[in-house]
């Protein structure tokens, strides 16, 4: 531990045993045994964030340019880079302080807000890909009705429905995180705030706050994994009913993006999930810190390059955007 941190905790443990909202704060987790090698983890850090901006900034710069790709399929994929960006811009502020500027010190409020920010882009983020699979659904189902189902207007009412859900069941956690009792200096596991981590620090009673965060991730990243499945239930029997083998293909091969999307963010969720309930002192903390940075890092920077290689419509403009002159 640093001089540094040894001064925090000393300074501030030494005015009083617990605090209000207003003064504690929490100490952000460095990467473990890498503590004094900023320069290196900085790198591949900064990375992930330059490959995620650019790659998303692309998918949505290539559907708005072009009017032929101005349809469902594609407007979701928007929809998804932008939650995509919103993840990225919640948990950059906390890394890049780590791991360029050496402070692993935030304060109660802003890390509050941030959780906030966090949950409800991956929130976000998990409607938006129901929303993709509800789509794939009905253009595999219900081919001549796809256009009049999937009007721009009804996808812009899913959008704002989408955010507006987030949001909602997210506004009352900071409050109620504020009206919890925590000890002056709160050591978080990893390099941002998220609620599950940072309940665990608190010294009262977190009954309401874990039955209200059980409720959501139940109502949102519960029911979205279930209806994704059941989508894909409902596809799975319509192309198996299709004679054709050729057809069979084709269909399947328009759902492999999104079938790659989802295990990119689902995975690591699901497994954090159970390592918070069940096994977190069974495991390292280097593997509890490294599916939380593939569930929040990851599928950013991996989505834009999964769409951009198996969607031929992206992939064409791409290359015209990088050689305009071959094409």
């Amino acid at each position: 531990m640093s001089s540094f941190r040894r001064q925090s905790f000393s300074s501030v443990m030494a005015t009083s045993k617990h605090s209000n909202a207003s003064s504690f704060f929490f100490i952000l987790m460095d990467l473990p045994g890498l503590e004094t090698s900023h320069c290196w983890t900085a790198i591949p850090i900064c990375l992930i964030y330059i490959l995620s901006v650019l790659g998303n900034i692309t998918i949505m710069h290539i559907v708005k340019s072009v009017p032929s790709l101005h349809t469902p399929m594609y407007l979701f994929l928007s929809m998804l880079s932008m939650a995509d960006l919103g993840l990225s811009a919640s948990t950059l502020p906390s890394m890049v302080a780590v791991f360029l500027l050496g402070q692993r010190i935030i304060g109660a409020a802003a890390c509050f807000m941030q959780l906030f920010f966090i949950h409800t882009f991956s929130v976000i983020e998990s409607a938006v890909l129901l929303a993709m699979a509800f789509d794939r659904c009905v253009a595999i189902r219900e081919p001549l009705r796809y256009a009049t189902i999937l009007t721009t207007r009804r996808i812009g009412a899913i959008g704002l429905a989408v955010v507006i859900r987030s949001a909602a069941l997210h506004l009352p956690l900071p409050a109620l995180l504020a009206r919890l009792t925590f000890q002056p200096v709160s050591a978080l596991s990893h390099s941002y705030c998220v609620h599950p981590d940072v309940l665990r620090l608190s010294c009262s009673s977190t009954l309401v706050n874990s039955g209200f965060g059980l409720f959501v991730m139940l109502s949102t990243l519960g029911t979205d994994a279930v209806l994704i499945l059941l989508s894909y239930v409902l596809i799975l029997k319509t192309v198996l009913s299709i004679a054709s083998n050729a057809e069979q293909l084709k269909a399947f091969n328009t759902c492999i993006s999104h079938i790659c999307a989802v295990l990119l963010f689902y995975t690591p969720l699901v497994s954090l999930s159970m390592i918070h309930r069940f096994g977190k002192k069974k495991l390292p903390a280097q593997v509890y810190m490294l599916l939380s940075y593939l569930h929040f890092l990851m599928p950013p920077m991996l989505n834009p390059i999964v769409y951009s290689v198996k969607t031929k419509e992206i992939r064409v403009r791409i290359l015209k955007m990088l050689h305009p002159k071959k094409h």
